[in-house]
């Protein structure tokens, strides 16, 4: 069963990543299986720091979790080499009841994907070729051989060599096999005949590139020596002629016969557009090509779109789609455990655990979780978790703070073993976003997009220790911030920065002129596009509860 996977919000902060690796451990405790944390984004410098302080591995990178052709591919897959005969491969196809069979080179790149239909087609010549097109067969000395199961003599030299060969039997007299033979050049002549010295002489006469003596008969000792001398190879075949003929036919390599027209899907490609490029093909079987290395890594049929696995998740620290990674709303969503407001458009097909707790931190909810089951968080996920609970109560400063988190986190630095007012200063001190990151990078490293009364609106949030930074990059914050609105169609988008030392913010904002000048009306204008936000640091519980009740004021844009 595939693993389930615990996973944040986009641009992830501490508590996103810290909860999903909490939660993870709780499901492997409680419940066993395999449970991973995964994050949708890049990981700031501070959770970095905690992840190693804790002895952690960071979640694994899982950017979108859309069912691809990677997912309903089945990997184990009987493939053939572009030197095999049509007849071993013919053979393959029936023995297993294959509709069509991959044909790959040595490295496992894709080379073609023939199907039984044309198999056959292959086998029974056109009526509208001419006689001696029929003859012809692109093949080598030794796939003759294998096809024959027969014996190689005389000149063996280049028997690996693929090249165009002519037919013909000699079933009439010496004359006659003499002037059909003529009509074509001798080295490319393959001669089949039964026991008839005077046909094998013939052959050596001629220096044809090779004799087939059926019936499992063979040259006379004086013959064979003059054949290797002349350069023509001999095989002692033990089919009667018109059977002989056949295989001969049938040795073609099937590298030789493949083309190009199929489908075929990178490992990657959504199952979206793969149903749709596939419902009105007649291939009945569909290469997937992984995408890295250009190599075969499964194949799958229309009965495999029928009911696919789908990627299951745990959301923590965020309950809408919109924030959630990409293709969530394809996943099977297992649980979600979050402690913001209920919004967005989260639908699952099946009822599902879901904890929405009015504390200041995700990881507050796992840390519970852990305490009602009655079990104890190692240290390095107690380490984890505390500073998700830090990092969102701005260590049990910020309004969302509650007594629950108070408890939770005088019993995890406990399992911890740290001093909590050291570690948040250390915490803190581990790196700054506007000092360490690009101004776009620095927005993106923890935002959230909400819609209200048709607003579209973007709130980013950095916690500083002090704001020399943001004045010192004011200017080109503003800029990275208009262009985000350019680039995600968004109304308006604003920074907050926090002190986290003064308890104060500032907001820079960008977009719709009508909102800036609503919050003129009830906030100070530092600067041009910087206002001051005493006492506001929670995004969550301050910030946006006063913006969505300001555009609700406002006309629709």
């Amino acid at each position: 069963m595939e693993p389930i996977h615990v996973i944040g919000h986009r641009n992830p902060d501490t508590d996103a990543i810290c909860s999903a690796i909490g939660y993870a451990a709780y499901l492997r405790l409680a419940r066993g299986g395999e449970v991973l944390a995964a994050c949708c984004g890049e990981i700031n410098a501070r959770t970095n720091w905690v992840l190693k302080l804790a002895g952690v591995e960071p979640p694994r990178l899982l950017l979108d979790v859309r069912p691809t052709a990677a997912l309903v591919c089945r990997r184990e897959v009987r493939t053939a080499g572009p030197r095999e005969t049509f007849l071993s491969v013919y053979r393959k196809m029936l023995e297993h009841s294959f509709r069509s069979i991959p044909v790959v080179d040595g490295e496992g790149r894709l080379l073609g994907m023939p199907t039984i239909q044309e198999m056959a087609q292959l086998f029974l010549p056109s009526e509208a070729r001419h006689s001696a097109a029929n003859r012809e067969v692109r093949t080598s000395l030794r796939n003759m051989a294998a096809a024959l199961g027969g014996r190689l003599i005389g000149d063996t030299a280049g028997i690996e060599d693929v090249g165009d060969m002519v037919l013909v039997v000699a079933a009439s007299s010496v004359e006659t096999s003499r002037d059909r033979s003529r009509q074509f050049p001798p080295r490319q002549v393959v001669l089949v005949t039964g026991d008839r010295p005077e046909i094998h002489a013939l052959a050596l006469e001629m220096g044809v590139r090779c004799l087939v003596v059926t019936g499992g008969f063979m040259p006379l000792d004086s013959l064979l020596q003059q054949a290797k001398a002349k350069g023509v190879c001999v095989i002692s075949a033990p089919q009667d002629t018109a059977s002989a003929s056949q295989l001969i036919r049938f040795s073609r390599p099937i590298g030789e016969a493949l083309h190009d027209g199929y489908l075929a899907f990178g490992s990657r490609t959504p199952l979206r557009e793969i149903i749709h490029a596939v419902q009105n093909s007649h291939q009945p079987l569909f290469p997937v090509i992984d995408e890295e290395t250009g190599c075969l890594e499964g194949v799958f049929s229309k009965s495999d779109l029928v009911e696919v696995p789908r990627t299951r998740l745990v959301l923590v620290d965020h309950n809408e789609f919109s924030q959630a990674v990409a293709g969530a709303d394809e996943a099977e969503i297992v649980e979600v455990i979050d402690h913001h407001r209920l919004s967005g458009n989260l639908r699952t097909q099946e009822p599902v655990r879901f904890i929405n707790e009015p504390v200041g931190s995700t990881s507050t909810i796992v840390g519970i979780m852990f305490r009602m089951r009655g079990l104890t968080p190692d240290k390095g996920t107690a380490i984890c978790l505390c500073a998700g609970l830090i990092s969102d109560t701005l260590h049990l400063t910020s309004p969302t703070s509650t007594t629950t988190d108070r408890e939770i986190l005088d019993w995890l630095a406990g399992i911890a073993g740290i001093d909590a007012g050291q570690f948040v200063k250390d915490f803190f001190a581990a790196g700054s976003l506007l000092r360490e990151a690009t101004p776009a990078r620095a927005i993106e490293g923890d935002r959230k997009v909400f819609e209200e009364n048709g607003w579209r609106i973007s709130i980013s949030q950095i916690e500083e220790m002090g704001l020399d930074e943001f004045w010192k990059q004011q200017g080109v914050l503003h800029e990275a911030l208009s262009a985000l609105c350019t680039a995600h169609h968004l109304h308006f988008a604003c920074l907050m920065v926090t002190d986290i030392t003064a308890h104060h913010s500032v907001l820079l904002v960008a977009g719709d002129k009508r909102v800036e000048t609503a919050i003129h009306t009830d906030y100070h204008e530092h600067s041009p596009l910087v206002f001051d936000l005493p006492g506001v640091v929670s995004r969550k519980k301050q910030l946006f509860p006063y913006l969505s009740s300001l555009v609700c004021k406002l006309t629709p844009p």
